[in-house]
């Protein structure tokens, strides 16, 4: 997990099998392929989180290299660590809300669907029967394909900004990215200035 600190805020980066949950001005970042990223929000008390998991169970898990954390590697284990963290903040299951991202077929899109190349598809499967079953509302979905996915979810609107990676330049790509979470943590800041500005 990476931290970056910029004026008020911060941006915090997941890698594959990790998670982070806040209540303050911010943004969480992370890169997919075929991983999925389930992005939770409380829009009452302003809580976000973010998950990172490479796999729905661990069927599918032969010769990958070992997450960060066993348990956050696995779909199942990563949605329960990441709303029990979110509890933990003060919310309650019947406020989240979610926003869905990757699940893409990067190393075989041709593949047929019984192998181990359809992990991407099986994680769409099963973060969608996850979050039905647990009545938490889908406000937006962008699953599935055959690219990647960098997204940088923000804590002022509750917006994820999605980019599809492609074969631009590496230092405009970060260029475009770092634009993108500051401007979010700046729209952070002014809304919360007004807020202040009101109540003072």
């Amino acid at each position: 997990m990476k931290i970056e600190k910029y004026q008020k805020g911060e941006r915090v980066v997941i890698s594959p099998g990790e998670y982070y949950t806040t209540a303050s001005p911010g943004v969480i970042s992370t890169l997919l392929g075929s991983c999925i990223a389930a992005c939770l929000y409380d829009p009452v008390r302003r809580i976000i989180g973010m998950n990172h998991f490479m796999l729905s169970n661990p069927r599918y898990s032969r010769d990958l290299p070992p997450s960060i954390t066993e348990a956050g590697r696995y779909g199942i284990h990563a949605m329960d660590l990441l709303i029990n963290a979110m509890m933990a903040k003060g919310t309650t299951r019947s406020m989240l809300r979610a926003k869905v991202f990757g699940g893409a077929t990067i190393l075989n899109p041709d593949s047929a669907g019984g192998n181990f190349f359809c992990v991407g598809e099986v994680n769409c499967r099963f973060i969608t029967e996850y979050l039905e079953m647990e009545r938490i509302p889908v406000d937006a979905m962008d699953v599935g394909g055959e690219f990647g996915r960098v997204i940088h979810f923000s804590n002022g609107d509750f917006a994820v900004h999605r980019r599809k990676i492609n074969h631009l330049r590496s230092d405009r790509l970060a260029q475009r990215d770092r634009y993108c979470w500051q401007r979010a943590i700046e729209q952070q800041q002014a809304a919360l200035t007004l807020v202040d500005i009101w109540e003072g």
